[in-house]
């Protein structure tokens, strides 16, 4: 019987603060009962306040979940920006001061900005964007700053929270407030908000954020490969959940008595324009939609060409209309017959039916030299992954911060995804990663984590080059991935597959936030997801859910058209890894043999200050000469790994060279062996008992029972320390009456040791 999370709203708490201020808080508990025991399991307190920090923001919020703390700020300005979208800016940012660290560069300050900071940037903005007024032109910045952390409670859930409440608290125009939490599954048992050792044992990690009335928002979501039920309904946990933090956040509104600005302009076409741009344009916009024969470049072209003639048609009708009124007044109407041809006719652009898919091919082991390759194509995206194997010291190291909060000090696997600008047919500066390219690189690596063995011994990387892009190359990344690491011979689990799904909606008159009417798609173009109402993404095997995406253009979905998304792409995956399967449907059984091999190489304790040498020179050489890398495992055992199996073979060689056997197997303990003296020390003598021994020191102590000038004495091997492996010699047992018979290496005999220069007598026995 599975326990049962309630949640509740503690009335607000005001406190006078600094004059005429006040102080707003109010708390959201989570109570877990457990109908068997009839007792609370756990209780977890989110509270979200206001009034006392950053008062010149237009909007600021305090959440804090444990001793979790994040404040946002919401700041808009008054005046239009000359962009023609909305100028959101959203910066998350980790403070090590939080995590109680010093940051360890060269300044001892926080430089630049983490993946995992722009990844949460990404996740808040959203999250938010879609719920502001279409046409508000005006630069917003809503800024993230972790106050404290507890190394328990995460602070992304709270940081949208933030967002919300700062944006719902302030005058800036914005259709909010909303919620999220994160949802965890431990044991067949939802979670909610859970804390990091929680989350460590959970198959998902689901965050959601909703809307009033129960709809939904945005969707970050990574699983291992959870069934499809499971994972439907712990979105709908989710929901369920937010609505408390929404009536929270709704209710500081009412008791703030916050009142919106309202903007000095919307931008927007005035309909007068619009009707006549309908009039001129639409059947010809309708004719290139219609026309199934183009492809992305020339339905583009052929759209641009009726555009050109419309805005001279517009500028001829009113001469004093603002370029952008005339431009969007275009973008109206073609977005109304595109939109309009899925919805009462039931017709792509393409051709296709809604629940269809493009024609896919797939290619493995394209290029012989790479570990891994692979060319996944679906209508006009075309990927190329390849894969490469490094040494487990190859791995990712994250920063202190990162590892404060998350506790991932390393992983072993990662995705890198490439969008160079040939791939859209246009020219543009190859810098490094943007924000677009880590959020779909991470997400085509929560796709594929899910099936990569735990203890692979190598460091894992799958590059993502995107040669063609019409929609959903982040999923197409996953394919490609997925095919590569099978044609590598790394052994997943099953096969992985994603797919894009897209939204054409028609609002209510009478209620706008309510939709009156829809058509969901499958494997949406870029035309599509520009179009469109609604980007979801996700990705699994054939058994379960791995990864899913939704962004959200319009200011809500209902749950039940998500689960019905949800349905549609698992048809759709299941159909896309059929075709995958054709090509290679499971693991090479062997790596490549120009792939890299790892080895481990025992050294005992008595040689290991041979094989480091003086300062790790000996290794450092051994690297540098055959290009391996080497890592000790443990007190007598290094891993050694190699690029190809000649430099394998390379380095096996240095090392049996440099660790010769030193007959130590021929030393019979207790015998008694000829030393040759080689430095005498005030401690002792440096004797050797064969020519390529290195020296070892007999102590004076071990000499005679009395003290002697010239130590030139047979000597007794008592085998090697334990604890330092080096070789214990005594001659001081030797002089007594039971003293042993000498014995030599080649022969039993008794032997006079000689003196430096290596020369002995010997007495037949």
């Amino acid at each position: 019987m599975r326990s049962i999370c309630k949640s509740r709203i503690v009335l607000p708490v005001t406190t006078p603060c600094f004059g005429d201020a006040q102080i707003m808080s109010y708390q959201i508990w989570w109570n877990v009962f457990c109908p068997i025991t009839g007792h609370y399991l756990f209780v977890t307190k989110l509270e979200i306040s206001t009034g006392k920090l950053a008062r010149f923001a237009d909007g600021s919020a305090v959440v804090q979940l444990g001793d979790t703390t994040v404040m946002v700020t919401a700041v808009s300005k008054t005046k239009p920006s000359p962009s023609h979208f909305m100028p959101l800016v959203v910066d998350y940012r980790q403070k090590a001061a939080a995590a109680g660290r010093i940051p360890t560069n060269h300044l001892r300050r926080e430089l630049g900005t983490t993946e995992n900071e722009i990844l949460t940037s990404r996740l808040i903005d959203r999250a938010i964007r879609p719920l502001f007024p279409a046409g508000y032109f005006y630069d917003t910045q809503v800024l993230c700053n972790l106050l404290a952390v507890d190394g328990v409670n995460d602070p992304d859930v709270l940081a949208i929270n933030g967002a919300s409440a700062a944006l719902t608290l302030s005058d800036i125009p914005w259709n909010g407030p909303i919620g999220a939490v994160r949802i965890g599954l431990v044991d067949g048992e939802f979670l909610v908000n859970p804390t990091r050792k929680q989350m460590a044992s959970s198959t998902i990690n689901l965050i959601v954020a909703g809307a009033p009335l129960s709809q939904v928002v945005m969707i970050e979501a990574s699983a291992e490969n959870v069934l499809q039920q499971d994972f439907c309904h712990a979105v709908k946990v989710g929901v369920k959940h937010t609505q408390q933090i929404i009536l929270a956040i709704q209710q500081m509104a009412r008791e703030a008595k916050v009142t919106k600005r309202t903007p000095p302009k919307i931008f927007s076409a005035p309909e007068e324009m619009i009707e006549y741009t309908r009039q001129f344009a639409s059947e010809k916009v309708y004719a290139v939609f219609t026309d199934f024969t183009h492809d992305k470049i020339s339905r583009d072209d052929a759209i641009n060409k009726v555009r050109l003639e419309t805005e001279e048609q517009i500028k001829e009708k009113c001469p004093h209309a603002e370029p952008y009124e005339v431009m969007e007044s275009f973008n109206m109407v073609s977005k109304e017959v595109f939109r309009n041809l899925v919805l009462n006719e039931y017709r792509r652009c393409d051709g296709r039916n809604l629940t269809s898919l493009r024609n896919i091919s797939c290619e493995a082991d394209i290029f012989k030299p790479l570990h891994g390759s692979a060319l996944f194509q679906r209508g006009q995206t075309q990927v190329l992954c390849s894969v490469t194997f490094d040494s487990l010291e190859s791995s990712i190291k994250t920063d202190i911060i990162t590892t404060a909060l998350s506790g991932v000090k390393d992983k072993n696997f990662m995705l890198h995804y490439e969008f160079p600008p040939y791939a859209t047919n246009e020219i543009g500066k190859m810098s490094g990663m943007n924000r677009r390219e880590l959020g779909h690189g991470a997400l085509a690596e929560k796709s594929l984590r899910p099936v990569i063995p735990k203890d692979f011994p190598f460091t894992i990387r799958v590059t993502s080059e995107v040669l063609e892009s019409n929609g959903s190359s982040s999923m197409a990344s996953a394919c490609g991935g997925s095919l590569a690491l099978m044609d590598a011979g790394v052994p997943i689990t099953s096969a992985v597959a994603g797919v894009a799904i897209g939204l054409i909606s028609k609002a209510n008159p009478e209620k706008p936030s309510e939709i009156q009417d829809y058509r969901i798609l499958t494997d949406i173009l870029g035309i599509e997801d520009y179009l469109g109402d609604m980007d979801f993404k996700l990705a699994g095997t054939n058994k379960g859910i791995n990864a899913l995406q939704a962004d959200v253009k319009i200011p809500g979905l209902p749950l039940k058209l998500v689960m019905e998304a949800i349905q549609q792409a698992t048809v759709a995956k299941r159909e896309i890894l059929g075709i995958m399967n054709n090509t290679i449907a499971k693991p090479r059984a062997n790596r490549k043999e120009n792939g890299p091999v790892v080895e481990n190489v025992r050294v005992p304790v008595s040689r290991r200050a041979r094989f480091v040498g003086p300062g790790g020179y000996n290794l450092r050489r051994l690297q540098a000469q055959t290009g391996v890398t080497i890592s000790q495992v443990d007190e007598e055992t290094f891993s050694v790994f190699a690029p190809t199996p000649g430099a394998m073979n390379e380095a096996q060689e240095f090392i049996t060279e440099i660790c010769k056997d030193d007959q130590e197997q021929q030393l019979e303990f207790g015998a008694v062996y000829t030393a040759t003296i080689m430095e005498i020390r005030d401690i002792g003598v440096m004797v050797k008992l064969y020519p390529n021994m290195s020296a070892v020191l007999l102590h004076n102590s071990q000499l005679d029972h009395k003290r002697v000038r010239v130590p030139e004495y047979h000597v007794k091997y008592f085998g090697r320390d334990p604890t330092d492996g080096r070789m214990r010699l005594s001659r001081k047992v030797l002089q007594s009456p039971a003293a042993t018979v000498v014995k030599t290496l080649s022969e039993k005999q008794s032997i006079t040791m000689g003196t430096g220069n290596g020369q002995a007598t010997s007495n037949s026995s």
